[in-house]
């Protein structure tokens, strides 16, 4: 692994995968046929990561709130830079976090308040030349929740969880934690005649319940497999990839895994990726579910609060195991 020198950062570079050399293996959970809570547990248990069809979300909701990301990223440096910087929501560039992680990307980052949507430190949105902006990602976020709450409902029913919105109640109550993500991969001129990509977002796992992502039709999510290798996943940006997150493997007792991931930069093409992360409320109590548990089976976790593990999630690195300080 190399670096490029930058004004600001050192940003690693890693080999690109070969073109069209992608990962056959990703669950697809077609959600209108039956059969699907059974194909999204055996997904969450060999991957932590699968990809979902026939949602019932309209493409034009999807494609809206891409074209409002990119007018923003399009904008100005000094106009983007008037919604940041990141504390930690709001504009960032190439820093990610506090901790000295750094990336090929641009990112929004929101706070989400339910009934009605606000957003926390985005005071532009208020802004009535942001209307088209704000309608956008409310529809988004909007339709996107739903879905979390009906994959969350069907995981608990496949694992005879009672009751059936055990997981779901946790990422749509008034206060749960939730926070949207809007990443803007730009080309990169540096690469330009080299066979090597710049890391985007390092690898790392979700530590919420639930993310789902989307993004335009450009290459560049990874995930790791269960050996540590690294797989390329196809783009399709008409569908939603959903991960695993830590809190959700804490839950099941380590029957479910938050898969482990990052995104390589194109030197070519600009990736607009948009993430939901779902997340209990900062007092939640998060702990292996009794009902999960077999006779005689121990609990690989100690209890801790979302809040709790959010602060320590917060302190690492985004390569750190932030789950290691919480297991017995």
């Amino acid at each position: 692994m190399v670096v490029v020198a930058n004004p600001l950062d050192q940003i690693s570079l890693v080999r690109p995968p070969k073109p069209g050399a992608y990962f056959s293996g990703v669950p697809v959970i077609n959600l209108g046929e039956p059969g699907s809570a059974a194909a999204i547990v055996k997904a969450c248990q060999d991957f932590g990561f699968f990809k979902v069809i026939n949602h019932g979300i309209p493409i034009d909701l999807m494609v809206d709130l891409e074209k409002e990301a990119v007018k923003f990223f399009s904008l100005p440096q000094v106009e983007k830079e008037r919604s940041g910087p990141p504390n930690p929501f709001g504009y960032g560039n190439k820093r990610i976090g506090p901790n000295g992680d750094v990336g090929w990307v641009e990112y929004l980052l929101f706070g989400v308040t339910s009934k009605p949507f606000s957003y926390t430190s985005m005071a532009f949105l208020r802004e009535p030349s942001a209307s088209s902006f704000r309608s956008a990602l409310n529809e988004y976020i909007s339709a996107v929740r739903k879905l979390a709450s009906e994959v969350l409902e069907l995981m608990a029913e496949e694992l005879k969880i009672e009751p059936r919105n055990a997981f779901s109640k946790l990422v749509i109550d008034e206060k749960s934690d939730e926070i949207f993500r809007l990443n803007h991969y730009p080309p990169c001129p540096l690469l330009q005649g080299l066979s090597c990509s710049l890391t985007g977002f390092g690898e790392h796992t979700d530590p919420q319940i639930i993310s789902i992502l989307r993004s335009n039709d450009t290459q560049g999510l990874q995930i790791a497999l269960r050996d540590g290798s690294w797989v390329s996943v196809p783009p399709d940006q008409e569908s939603f990839f959903i991960n695993v997150g830590d809190s959700l493997q804490v839950m099941t007792n380590g029957r479910f895994k938050s898969v482990k991931h990052r995104v390589l930069a194109n030197g070519m093409k600009s990736r607009v990726s948009m993430i939901y992360f779902g997340g209990p409320p900062q007092t939640e109590k998060i702990a292996p579910l009794t009902q999960l548990m077999g006779e005689g089976e121990q609990s690989l976790y100690r209890e801790f609060t979302w809040g709790e593990y959010k602060k320590a999630a917060y302190k690492s690195r985004l390569a750190d195991n932030r789950l290691g300080q919480f297991e017995k």
